[in-house]
């Protein structure tokens, strides 16, 4: 993909393009990655949401793995199934809405203190809009933490995802956030707990940047 061309809609294309809520319709109350991959991502949310955030889980389900020892005051989950996100026990409010037919999210501006999207940007067919709208609901220097692994569901993961490896992922993802604007600056981690004997644990971690100051003309 070349860096400086506009990211072609081939790219967004799944294997199925059957309407979201079908595929999403019953429960699935599993674990997505293996334990230790769940404890890297516990200690991602350790070190960038402190104690006392509001914070947004995009793409939640009935599992947020935040960690239990830290007190979030008010938690909203957004996501495809209701019965997952009211079996959440983290979550304070939720919000049930398919991103690929509805990006926009239905939040104040600077509404949360961080954001997280826990293995599931792989499925978004408009992953710049949804991250334009993430960098508008968050307060300036709020961080959104995504993570990744291995795993997805392969039908309903996009073109782009399938076409390359792990770094690729990481690459593409940090390609989203600056074609969306308003993050600054972006990291990118292999928070891998253990090579070869667990699931791999992949992050790009932003911040929303801080406004320009409008100049006021009298």
């Amino acid at each position: 993909m070349d860096p400086n061309s506009p990211l072609p809609a081939s790219l967004f294309q799944r294997q199925d393009e059957t309407p979201d809520a079908e595929f999403y319709h019953h429960p699935r109350f599993v674990a997505h990655i293996d334990d230790a991959a769940i404890a890297a991502v516990k200690q991602l949310y350790r070190e960038y949401f402190p104690p006392h955030s509001a914070l947004l889980d995009l793409m939640s389900s009935w599992i947020s793995h935040l960690p239990a020892e830290i007190a979030y005051p008010r938690v909203v989950g957004l996501g495809m199934n209701a019965a997952e996100l009211r079996a959440n026990p983290r979550l304070s409010a939720h919000v049930v809405q398919d991103l690929n037919e509805q990006p926009s999210l239905p939040f104040q501006d600077q509404e949360f203190d961080g954001a997280a999207i826990c293995v599931s940007i792989d499925y978004l067919t408009q992953p710049v809009a949804v991250l334009r709208e993430l960098a508008r609901v968050l307060r300036p220097g709020a961080p959104l933490v995504i993570t990744f692994s291995n795993r997805c569901f392969p039908s309903k993961a996009i073109a782009a995802w399938h076409a390359l490896d792990d770094r690729g992922h990481l690459a593409l993802v940090q390609r989203f956030l600056e074609e969306a604007g308003g993050w600054q600056p972006i990291t990118l981690l292999d928070r891998s707990p253990a090579p070869g004997r667990s699931d791999p644990l992949y992050a790009v971690v932003a911040h929303a940047a801080t406004p320009p100051i409008q100049a006021v003309i009298n």
